[in-house]
């Protein structure tokens, strides 16, 4: 089986409920969603989907993404897709960096592995650990008040993990924190997630302000040093997301046990093949992890419901329905989500289609008819 053809589209995808406001001062409309298909000799094609939140998250963009297509697709061109590690190896050579790019060409070889074998990712991936993993839903920043309504509509969804958008003015972030995660029912949970947000002395004072309150203390500063060092001053579990890039930093996580939950975005490690290898340490580590992406569409969704289902119950803290959050579609048909959980597909690959008609005419086109 050889790879013949790569298609590149571009989707805007507009969040359904207005504006997504987090960290310091960013504010999401739309985010633009990039989709890698690729087609082969036998017949069987896959499709892989990146979608950074917001043009300046992990200096990550669409136009980069299509910027590095035009060097990985020809790279690629004549490879057997099946080979998911030689495929990534090809991908490193020929562009160092920029996993955000390769992570939908990634996927969409997985896809193809799981249509060739007729298996669906998660059993490639270790088989089905966790069937239903439970969601979380980000209440973005607004007024105290209307993060309580907020939560409170998402409470009627089924949802019952919450991300509580903080990380612009720490003096209003104490009264987000206190306003919502005294509100927390049963088993509920939540966590304050700076987005990189808060200097050293500020994260600080929002932890001594909030102690004694139940809650996960997310990615407070922008990098890991800094993150550590407030690691220490604070009672409240850490969690650490965007300062995770690398196999390397979850070695540091792991060393320094500087947090007690990693968020592994499957773009931001570089692919379904990398967050694997980082998520099986950190396990073995006894690490438990997040399995979520930047943001996207129903085919980012389904690699994440994939990648949570191949991960052991005990070990995983949520996941996220990224594709619920938008007004249009990337792909056919969505994971199931029901009850505050979410069901990886049991169709061979991820079982997504790209939605073809939503997504209009490729950008760029490598291969057989380019």
């Amino acid at each position: 089986m050889k790879i013949t053809r790569v298609s590149v589209y571009r989707k805007n995808l507009r969040y359904a409920t207005g504006g997504y406001g987090w960290g310091r001062g960013n504010v999401i409309e739309v985010a633009g969603s990039t989709v890698v298909v690729i087609e082969t000799d036998a017949g069987l094609s896959g499709a892989g989907e990146f979608c950074p939140c917001g043009d300046n998250y992990m200096v990550a963009h669409q136009e980069g993404t299509e910027a590095c297509a035009r060097l990985l697709a020809p790279a690629i061109m004549g490879q057997d897709p099946r080979q998911v590690g030689v495929i990534e190896r090809i991908m490193d050579h020929t562009i160092r960096g920029h996993g955000y790019a390769k992570a939908p060409f990634d996927a969409a070889c997985w896809d193809i592995l799981g249509k060739a074998t007729e298996q669906p990712v998660w059993m490639l991936l270790g088989g089905k650990h966790t069937h239903g993993a439970p969601l979380y839903r980000p209440a973005p920043q607004k007024a105290p008040a209307e993060m309580v309504k907020e939560m409170d509509w998402l409470r009627d969804q089924g949802y019952r993990q919450f991300q509580i958008k903080v990380g612009a003015n720490w003096r209003t972030d104490i009264e987000r924190i206190h306003a919502t995660v005294p509100l927390l029912q049963g088993e509920e949970s939540a966590m304050a997630d700076a987005n990189q947000g808060w200097h050293v002395d500020e994260a600080i004072k929002v932890a001594q302000a909030t102690r004694g309150l139940n809650f996960i203390m997310e990615q407070p500063c922008q990098t890991y040093e800094e993150c550590l060092q407030v690691r220490r001053h604070v009672n409240q579990p850490m969690k650490l997301d965007e300062c995770i890039t690398d196999f390397h930093m979850v070695q540091r996580v792991v060393n320094d046990r500087s947090a007690e939950y990693v968020c592994l975005k499957i773009s931001k490690q570089g692919g379904i093949s990398k967050a694997r290898r980082m998520r099986d340490f950190l396990i073995d580590n006894r690490i438990p992890v997040v399995s979520e992406d930047s943001w996207g569409g129903e085919i980012t969704t389904a690699a994440i419901a994939h990648f949570a289902a191949s991960t052991p119950p005990e070990f995983l803290l949520n996941t996220c329905d990224l594709y619920n959050y938008n007004n249009e579609s990337t792909g056919k048909p969505g994971p199931e989500t029901r009850d505050g959980k979410m069901y990886a597909s049991d169709q061979p690959g991820l079982g997504v289609a790209p939605d073809f008609e939503s997504l209009g005419d490729p950008v760029a086109v490598y291969g057989a008819t380019a």
